[in-house]
């Protein structure tokens, strides 16, 4: 390093997996230097971290936290990592955009990698199981939408509060109540039938039970139309924004299939199939008893950047993972198995997952960790 130029040394420590850089700053001081104090990437130059984002596993024991774990997968490298605990006393924890979040009792935020909780000010309507993601407003700050949850008051579930619809402003530490969901998503069944996606200033909402779908505007705070997207033969389905596309990832048939969604029309093109020896892979071949229209209800997918992760949340199953690089070499999409995690693994009764973009600069300084790359903890 000390005959290259600090352009050329960012350029190829850039492209070097963050467990690896992790490593080299034990190298020397020198190294150190240069490695913590990497620059972001321009927006039109994105590094491979950047369009590679990690898969993070929470684990959650209801009755002993000391059982508790979380583990993220960085795909560069191919390997999982053993994260510390998130040393929040709550179980309803929601992943977006390198941070965690605690939505019930108190709703709090925290960086991924290294935990230090911040509160905010009471929400409206706590939630348990919401949507939510980190967005930046017009003016250049950032916010976070929550959507839906359930609120649950003397064991009943209040299904106008179901479909409210919360703004927080970091800076103000305010909450704005706005438009609830549509009419239309009343008719869930249950909360957890929802799943959204972030994608070119709107936030998407799709309801596994009744296939509706509809977007909620960044700017405007309206919502659309509600539409209805069901490919032929779906059961079940995943909402992501994967590599400047609307992706759909759900389960048709004996197949799980991932679809580009136009916006506007809806209309649905697919854009790859897992191999079928991935897909049986992710579920517990020895349950002959299990009916064959329940074997693979425990699949869940996430996705961001150029990559899709579907994996099987039943504790009972060590959490097999599969991941899809989408238009990679030759614009095609590949599949390949996620490495299994590191032993020992413990039973847990709910599992958190989510996937995000994670920097140099969240591992050494995680003191400066913002949302939206603006607010400060």
């Amino acid at each position: 390093f000390n005959t290259l130029n600090t352009d050329v040394t960012e350029s190829i420590l850039s492209h070097l997996p963050i467990p690896s850089l992790v490593r080299f700053t034990l190298v020397s001081k020198l190294w150190r230097s240069i490695i913590t104090s990497l620059p972001p990437p321009p927006p039109p130059h994105p590094s491979p971290s950047s369009s590679s984002p990690w898969l993070f596993l929470f684990g959650i024991h209801n009755t002993c936290s000391f059982h508790n774990q979380s583990f993220a997968f960085d795909p560069l490298s191919n390997s999982w990592l053993r994260l510390p605990s998130s040393s929040s006393s709550s179980d309803h924890l929601v992943g977006s955009d390198r941070f965690l979040f605690t939505t019930a009792p108190r709703f709090s935020f925290s960086p991924i990698l290294k935990p230090n909780w911040r509160f905010t000010s009471p929400v409206r309507f706590p939630r348990i199981n919401p949507l939510l993601s980190v967005f930046t407003a017009r003016s250049g700050s950032s916010k976070l939408i929550l959507v839906g949850g359930s609120s649950r008051i003397g064991g009943l579930v209040d299904i106008e509060e179901r479909l409210a619809v919360q703004i927080y402003d970091p800076v103000l530490d305010s909450w704005e109540l706005c438009s609830p969901l549509p009419a239309d998503f009343r008719s869930g069944q249950d909360h957890q039938t929802l799943t959204s996606a972030l994608f070119r200033r709107r936030f998407y909402v799709f309801d596994n039970y009744s296939y509706f779908i509809s977007s909620f505007c960044l700017d405007s705070y309206t919502w659309s139309d509600v539409q209805t997207l069901k490919p032929p033969g779906l059961s079940f389905a995943f909402l992501n924004s994967c590599n400047g596309m609307l992706v759909l990832g759900g389960m048709c048939g004996f197949s799980f299939n991932l679809w580009r969604i136009e916006e506007g029309s809806m209309e649905f093109s697919e854009i790859a199939v897992m191999p079928e020896d991935l897909l049986f892979g992710l579920v517990d071949n020895e349950d002959e008893e299990e009916e064959d229209s329940n074997k693979f209800r425990s699949l869940k997918c996430v996705g961001s950047g150029n990559l899709v992760y579907v994996f099987n949340d039943d504790c009972h199953k060590k959490f097999p993972a599969c991941v899809c690089e989408i238009g990679g070499e030759n614009g095609k999409c590949s599949w390949r198995r996620v490495p299994p995690l590191p032993s020992p693994v413990n039973k847990f009764h709910k599992v958190v997952s989510f996937c995000s973009t994670v920097s140099i600069s969240d591992v050494f300084h995680p003191e400066d960790a913002q949302i939206g790359g603006l607010i400060r903890i």
